[in-house]
């Protein structure tokens, strides 16, 4: 658990912003970054290096909160001075030597190191989840494997981008990137995808401004291709949200045939429209669902659904690690019945000798095999035959957990 660190030198005002962020995440319930954006925001003397000191800190926080709060002994909700023990905690175990200021002045580092060692054989603390959550991966996964990808998904996630073929091509963009001082490597089993050998703000790069790339994890960028789609198809992206996908599969419609982009949310798919301009993808419409009467229009309209469905995100826990602390019974059993839903009802709009692709950013049986298995057997489902399916595991991809399963209609 412990890093290797540079020499560091902290800086007491980045330190209180990392301790108001934290403040808003955990006793006001804000989403995590949403507030961390708009700190960096917030003071236009803070450099690249000052931001990323506030986001990493702030995130691996969040990240760690179970285990941080028992080495250090404070129990939600956090007062500022227990804020405060957290961040101790965490420069502790990455060996940074603390600063003699009155807020971390008597932090117990030997005491810490040793509770550290002591807790080993606890797993759940240990990978700072929630004993509910451990029991269920075991579940899912036996303690082997489980421990493998939640110590995965306990790791940053790299910043992976899409080359948008709209526009440009991987080796064109990747030294258009690096005239911009970005360095960035390709991958072998994703043929879209440029990773970021240093985490920079690409959205400022003149390469973004002209739509040249999406930022896309690396597993979501696999689901687009594994819808089968081709040019001149009629297809429907139908829970688009702002567009991560859609995108993609207008890119490889090569903006030929009709893009039907669906969502309950209207400013999703607002942002989804401005992305679209952006990248060159002409062939999308956007449709708002305010009642099943949009999806009855559509019925046995599409070569192609993509369902990619509400889920409890527990494969992008990396990028989202504030979701393991919002993961619970009642919230499982809340996802479960929304996916049932629109599967269910969505399935209605693959034409006849059509697919439908259901898939999830969650690796739980559960909101995957089971729900697919579940469909298959009802009355709309018998129309349905399964083709392939594939889980996306975060140990052994290195990038986000995913689900996919095609389904072939009748």
């Amino acid at each position: 658990m412990k890093e290797n660190h540079k020499p560091i030198r902290l800086h007491k005002n980045l330190a209180v912003a990392v301790i108001n962020c934290l403040n808003s995440i955990f006793n006001q319930d804000l989403q995590a970054d949403k507030v961390i954006a708009k700190m960096l925001k917030s003071d236009k003397r803070w450099g690249k290096r000052d931001r990323g000191f506030i986001a990493e800190n702030t995130y691996e926080i969040i990240r760690w909160k179970r285990l941080y709060a028992e080495l250090a002994g404070v129990k939600e909700p956090y007062a500022k001075v227990d804020l405060w023990r957290l961040l101790s905690v965490r420069w502790v175990l990455q060996g940074i030597p603390l600063p003699g200021w009155d807020e971390v002045r008597g932090t117990p580092a030997r005491r810490i190191k040793g509770r550290f060692d002591g807790l080993q054989q606890h797993r759940a603390i240990v990978c700072s989840i929630t004993d509910w959550l451990d029991e269920l991966g075991v579940a899912n996964f036996g303690e082997a494997q489980w421990k493998q990808e939640i110590d995965a998904l306990n790791t940053q996630a790299s910043v992976v981008l899409r080359v948008n073929r709209l526009q440009t091509n991987q080796k064109t963009l990747q030294n258009e990137l690096a005239a911009e001082g970005i360095e960035t490597v390709s991958h072998q089993n994703y043929p879209d995808a440029l990773i970021l050998q240093e985490r920079a703000n690409v959205f400022e790069t003149n390469a973004f401004q002209r739509g040249l790339f999406e930022v896309q994890d690396a597993s979501s960028q696999l689901v687009a291709s594994f819808t089968e789609v081709n040019p001149g198809m009629q297809v429907i992206d139908a829970c688009a949200g702002a567009g991560g996908k859609s995108l993609h599969l207008a890119a490889l419609m090569e903006n030929k045939g009709q893009l039907t982009a669906l969502d309950i949310y209207p400013h999703k798919l607002h942002e989804l429209k401005r992305r679209a301009r952006r990248a060159g993808a002409h062939n999308i419409t956007t449709r708002h669902i305010k009642s099943n009467k949009v999806i009855k229009k559509l019925h046995g309209r599409a070569d192609r659904v993509l369902i990619d469905a509400p889920c409890t995100g527990l494969g992008v826990l990396r990028r989202n690690p504030d979701a393991k602390w919002k993961i619970n019974t009642d919230f499982l059993k809340r996802v479960k019945q929304t996916q049932e839903y629109i599967l269910h009802t969505y399935a209605t709009m693959v034409k006849p000798g059509g697919k439908l692709v259901y898939a999830t950013c969650s690796i739980l049986k559960e909101e995957n095999q089971s729900q697919v298995e579940s469909f298959l057997q009802s009355e709309v489902g018998k129309q349905f035959s399964l083709e392939k399916e594939q889980l996306i595991s975060p140990a052994k991809s290195g990038f986000d957990g995913f689900y996919m399963a095609r389904i072939v209609r009748s």
